[in-house]
């Protein structure tokens, strides 16, 4: 029920006799509880009761300035700033050490405040919500709103881990989780060989854009990818790579189609399928099946809308790669009426935030501009041609930009050559990298190099 106060009112969680255990623990063992405040994220704030929250930042002050720290030097140094009385004399600080005989339960002491802090900031976060659903004006929609506090509990209980992974480790740790975890691929494996060479995999909170102008099959190279990725084991022995796919154009049973026929090699346009292609079919569909892949298709998606649905697939289904196509099918009514290079700027900065926010690559499509098409131009699209913003060639970590010379140039005489230029690779190389695209079954492959 929680406490209530002579008025009837209910008051916030909180524990005055764990809040004293931890001051009291710290007068005891104070470097070793100290120590673990900061490894579990304890602070100031952490206290509800007002002399509490005085006493533990003093005593943070002393340990910070290197002062010993016991009842005598803590009485004397909340004396000689005037703040003694103000938290009670030291009648007080005595009276925490009465309560607390050992400082060996800080621990535990430690948790209940964490917990009872945290309930504090959930009704804190409720509170607002429930004012700005009463104030919300004609031009906020629901959905805004929606995605704001599901942003804002997101956050709050991303803080909640305990912190021992920041914590200070030697060289020599740290040299030997290097050396463990160098390998072909230190991201999620695009499942191309030659592609996985230069990005070493697609890297949690990289935005990775594919552009390509329409036709070029940038839609088949992020499904293939999706595809290849989900069925590949991760190296710590944890299952495959789960992948969240955004698809604003086609429908869930046009992508799954698509995919379906892909992987089986048969081609999706044939009026009739054999018993060899209905068996293909049969065994990719098993196959898939057991892929971890989620799709979303809803359209016209705000750019708020896909941040909290993607953090519903994160949460629900632990998403290690999300696929989104494509940028130009996003909107954000808040920056609509600043014209389309202003909003797609802003689409662009959240998508690269939410990468951050989730901890996942995020391969995002875009479409080119005309440009590469001009007279005078050899077909090879530019970092400049990326369509409606420069905001998306200064946001994303990776850019790569497909093209596929048989398209443009008839006298090509391999018409499966495809090429995929990184353009921009914000932590490695840059330089072309050849596949293999077979538009019958809307396919990549790796190229094999002769010898």
């Amino acid at each position: 029920m929680g406490l209530i106060d002579q008025s009837g009112r209910r008051l916030p969680p909180y524990s005055e006799e764990a809040e004293r255990g931890v001051l009291g623990s710290i007068l005891i063992d104070p470097v070793r509880v100290i120590e673990l405040c900061s490894m579990k994220s304890v602070s100031a704030d952490s206290f509800y009761i007002p002399a509490h929250r005085l006493i533990f930042e003093h005593i943070s002050d002393m340990y910070q300035a290197a002062q010993a720290i016991d009842l005598l030097t803590a009485g004397e140094s909340l004396k000689t700033s005037g703040k003694l009385d103000v938290v009670g004399g030291y009648a007080f600080l005595e009276g925490l050490l009465d309560s607390t005989p050992t400082a060996a339960h800080a621990e535990f002491y430690l948790e209940f405040v964490k917990q009872k802090h945290l309930l504090r900031k959930i009704i804190s976060k409720a509170t607002e919500t429930i004012d700005r659903s009463f104030s919300l004006t004609d031009d906020e929609s629901v959905e805004e709103l929606l995605a704001r506090v599901e942003q804002d509990f997101f956050e709050l209980n991303d803080t909640q881990g305990v912190s021992k992974e920041n914590w200070p480790e030697t060289v020599r740790n740290i040299a030997g989780k290097i050396i463990d975890g160098i390998s072909m691929s230190d991201g999620v494996p695009t499942g191309y060989i030659d592609l996985d060479k230069q990005l070493r995999g697609l890297h949690n909170t990289d935005m990775i854009v594919l552009a390509a102008r329409p036709s070029m099959g940038k839609t088949s190279l992020a499904m293939n990818i999706a595809e290849r990725a989900a069925m590949a084991d991760k190296p710590d022995g944890g299952g495959k790579y789960a992948v969240g796919v955004f698809s604003l154009e086609m429908s869930q049973e046009q992508l799954v189609r698509r995919m379906l026929f892909s992987h089986a090699r048969v081609p999706a346009w044939k009026d009739y399928h054999s018993a060899e292609d209905c068996a293909r079919l049969g065994s990719s569909a098993d196959k898939l099946g057991k892929a971890p892949i989620v799709v979303d298709d809803s359209a016209g998606l705000d750019i708020m809308d896909l941040r909290a649905r993607a953090r519903r697939m994160k949460r629900v289904y632990g998403i290690d790669l999300i696929v989104i196509d494509y940028l130009q099918l996003l909107h954000d009514k808040r920056r609509a009426r600043d014209g389309r290079q202003q909003e797609t700027a802003s689409i662009s900065n959240g998508i690269k935030a939410m990468a951050k926010e989730l901890n996942v690559p995020v391969l995002i499509l875009s479409q080119l501009s005309r440009a590469p098409e001009q007279s005078g131009r050899d077909n090879k699209p530019r970092l400049s041609d990326l369509r409606d913003s420069g905001a998306i060639e200064q946001d994303a970590d990776v850019v790569l930009l497909l093209r596929r010379p048989r398209y443009y140039d008839k006298s090509c005489e391999d018409e499966n050559l495809a090429v995929v230029d990184i353009a921009k690779h914000r932590n490695g190389p840059t330089g072309e990298v050849e596949m293999n695209f077979f538009g019958d079954i809307t396919r990549f492959e790796d190229r094999i190099k002769s010898v």
